[in-house]
């Protein structure tokens, strides 16, 4: 008999939940990480992230989004942190971008909460921004933003006290299917296990290299910026403008020392996770600033600090969360291209049930990896 039930290869922001859920379900499991948890060599990192219900990417993504709400307020229960920040959102574009159209189509369908603002009525309540006659805003009360490496220590420990494994320092560099077990290689040794979850991010190609899913890991660069003294009180933003999307979050909701603000892909990079750049360069500030100074210059101010972080990235950007063809025992997501942080609880949640029974109670339909053999 197998010594775990599980295995958890990745212990970022879905791994750690993925851990938790399936300790909390009595199951005997092993989280394995290279790095320390909360590193900054990957996706989950840089002290903030959104959140927003009604979600312009796709409708799709409302239901999963409302069920990680009430589990974020869970994990705020159980770890006694405050890790979910309601402060609204406000979406910004011109009537026809992605962002304004795919955020209006969401509300609309599922009956969100939300306020649309003319030009000059969006200006007149938030004076800090300058855009053009064509531009709308829409106002989304429940959003906010979400503390980022807290939740993954909070998953680790609560997972750890109901009993599972951590092992940190160790690199696992195969996988292999066997009758009814998995068999996993590591630095540290083999293991066999019932099952494995596979929550690498932009290692999944290396450790996975028949993954069906043409998954491409990018560089992107978040930047805290010094606001002007008079700096007027924002909500949490997303900007679509002719420089491309960009995010912010304001120094009043964090108590950071600037205003956090990063473009969605920014210069679309396509790189090796175990060699590329991490310094910040003149032109990374350029693709941020660019948008500042168009349109929020009270912003573009010096530079406090920078980091990088790494999307893996599918190409019709939504998140992969499905069995290894052929390998009915391993479980494999990469839920990221960019926006997956505020679904972890519940991905964790769906690789549990996965894992445990064979299926989930949620949709996972636009998930799965056939859809990549599908002829275009």
């Amino acid at each position: 008999m197998p010594l775990f039930d599980v295995v958890v290869c990745g212990l970022g922001a879905m791994g750690s939940a993925t851990l938790y859920h399936l300790a909390a379900r009595g199951k005997r499991v092993l989280g394995i990480e290279h790095y320390a948890p909360g590193h900054e060599r990957g996706s989950s990192h840089g002290a903030s992230r959104i959140i927003r219900l009604a979600y312009f990417e796709h409708p799709s993504y409302v239901p999963l989004l409302r069920h990680a709400y009430r589990l974020w307020r869970e994990l705020e229960q159980t770890s006694g942190q405050n890790l979910l920040h309601i402060t609204g959102i406000l979406e910004i574009g011109s009537q026809k971008s992605a962002v304004v159209r795919g955020t209006l189509a969401s509300a609309r369908l599922h009956g969100l909460e939300h306020e649309v603002l003319a030009p000059s009525e969006l200006m007149r309540r938030f004076p800090a921004f300058e855009i053009p006659a064509d531009y709308l805003g829409v106002f989304q009360p429940e959003g906010g933003w979400l503390a980022v490496e807290s939740p993954i220590q909070a998953w680790i420990s609560q997972a750890m006290r109901a009993g599972a494994q951590v092992r940190t320092g160790d690199t696992v560099y195969a996988i292999e299917q066997l009758p009814g077990a998995v068999r996993i290689r590591s630095n540290a040794g083999t293991i066999e296990a019932g099952a494995a979850v596979i929550c690498v991010g932009p290692w999944t190609r290396a450790l996975l290299p028949r993954l069906a899913a043409p998954l491409r890991v990018t560089r992107q660069v978040m930047a805290w910026f010094e606001a002007e003294p008079s700096w007027p009180a924002l909500p949490v933003f997303l900007l679509e403008s002719g420089h491309g999307v960009h995010y912010g979050i304001p120094p009043e909701r964090t108590n950071s020392a600037g205003i956090k603000v990063a473009k969605h892909h920014h210069r679309d990079e396509t790189i090796d996770p175990d060699n590329y750049d991490r310094t910040i360069s003149h032109a990374d500030q350029t693709v941020i600033r660019a948008a500042l100074a168009d349109h929020l210059p009270a912003a573009n101010g010096r530079l406090l600090a920078a980091k990088t972080c790494l999307y893996t990235m599918t190409p019709d950007g939504d998140f992969v969360i499905d069995r290894l063809p052929g390998s009915p025992h391993i479980v494999v997501a990469s839920p990221c291209s960019g926006h997956g942080f505020k679904f972890a609880p519940v991905v964790g949640e769906i690789l549990a049930e996965l894992v445990t029974h064979g299926q989930t109670r949620h949709d996972i339909t636009r998930f799965r990896l056939g859809r990549f053999d599908e002829p275009t």
